[in-house]
């Protein structure tokens, strides 16, 4: 008897210890809690920023979002302590990514790209903290609650800025280069939402101009090289890709299939020129970043995301490379005036940026030639 009175005596005093401990853990949570805030409140905002790839279109997004957050004030390490992350084209590091980024550590979010947009807004769903979004083809095609009733018609804590360029101009320029072109090859994702509504313009634009369009489709970017090598094979003229993240992390391979079939690729994409696409016709995501960036610093600012539009941008660029017409086996030929219009011209001579006021220097039509074809050079002098 004496034995169980002895161990009542103790359980209850093990009891009392475990409960006087927990008392002291929520108390000391508390003014841990409280602490964490105070210090969130008066140092610098936590911002983290998911690009999906390192492909040019979000590499020039990324540098105009800075650039504005820059402008307006919050620079890395002042206002603003800067996280970047890059998932390399990969969507299970995407997804353990915005898993990371959405666990309360961040007082804003921001994605570059259609898949670090849906990856963080799945793992954000219940709005735990704002996000920001850009360089995003169609954002209401995307799965992640963005309406078509308007500009507000989109999910509390999340805001941006899309960027849908009309494949159909592509299509009308590579035409007059070469009024000949009949097939037009194309290699996509079907997995990817961005892929298909471009792809879908496209066979619209081809259907317009009575081109016909063949197509491949790939699940991941190793697939590409053979995909596009197979378009070559079935005839045809070029090869064009719009905004596809599969075909753009290996857009290399892509060129490398037209050289081998001595056709061209053009794209919808813009900042592809240098790496041997002859014409792209889209948006400047330089600017598409930049108002991202506005957007960003609205809601750092205090405003609150609901009641910020989502709207399209689309500032038109044009990047023609003579260097890919070399050694192509029908007559392509870039006239005069579509050289003068260009806001991006790559030839012999290195790259040319036509600036405001200042008119670009424009040779006579440059045709195709039988000399074997030669990618934009990365040795060649870049003037600017």
């Amino acid at each position: 008897m004496r034995v169980w009175f002895a161990v009542r005596h103790l359980a209850l005093a093990f009891v009392c210890i475990l409960l006087a401990s927990a008392l002291l853990l929520v108390s000391d949570l508390g003014r841990r809690t409280g602490t964490q805030a105070a210090s969130r409140a008066n140092g610098p905002r936590r911002v983290a920023v998911l690009q999906y790839s390192s492909t040019p279109p979000l590499e020039d997004g990324s540098r105009g979002f800075l650039d504005a957050l820059n402008e307006l004030g919050f620079r890395d390490g002042e206002r603003i302590s800067l996280t970047w992350y890059k998932a390399e084209a990969d969507m299970a590091v995407a997804n353990a990514i915005a898993k990371e980024m959405t666990n309360g550590q961040f007082d804003l979010v921001a994605t570059m790209g259609t898949p670090a947009l849906q990856a963080v807004a799945n793992a954000n769903r219940e709005g735990r903290v704002p996000h920001v979004f850009g360089v995003v083809a169609a954002p209401r095609t995307a799965g992640v609650g963005i309406g078509d009733k308007g500009p507000l018609d989109h999910p509390k804590h999340l805001v941006g800025v899309g960027t849908f360029a009309r494949a159909e101009l592509a299509f009308r320029l590579a035409r007059r280069m070469f009024p000949g072109l009949r097939t037009v090859g194309i290699v996509w994702n079907p997995a990817e939402s961005n892929s298909r509504v471009f792809t879908e313009a496209a066979r619209a634009a081809c259907h317009d101009l009575g081109i016909s369009v063949i197509e491949a489709n790939v699940d991941n970017s190793n697939g590409v090289a053979e995909s596009a090598a197979s378009l070559v094979a079935r005839g045809a003229d070029a090869l064009w890709t719009g905004g596809d993240n599969t075909v753009m992390t290996a857009v290399s391979s892509l060129v490398v299939a037209g050289q081998r079939g001595r056709i061209p690729v053009f794209s919808t994409v813009t900042g592809t020129a240098e790496q041997g696409v002859l014409l792209t016709s889209g948006a400047k995501f330089y600017e598409n970043g930049k108002e991202m960036g506005r957007l960003a610093a609205k809601v750092l600012d205090g405003i609150d995301p609901a009641t910020l539009p989502v709207e399209d941008l689309v500032i038109p660029h044009t990047e023609i490379n003579t260097l890919a017409l070399k050694g192509l086996k029908d007559s392509w030929q870039v006239p005069p005036d579509l050289l003068r219009q260009a806001d991006t011209l790559i030839d012999e001579a290195g790259t040319h940026s036509k600036t405001p006021g200042v008119p670009a220097a424009v040779p006579a039509a440059i045709k195709s030639g039988a000399s074997p074809t030669t990618a934009a050079r990365p040795d060649a002098g870049q003037k600017r």
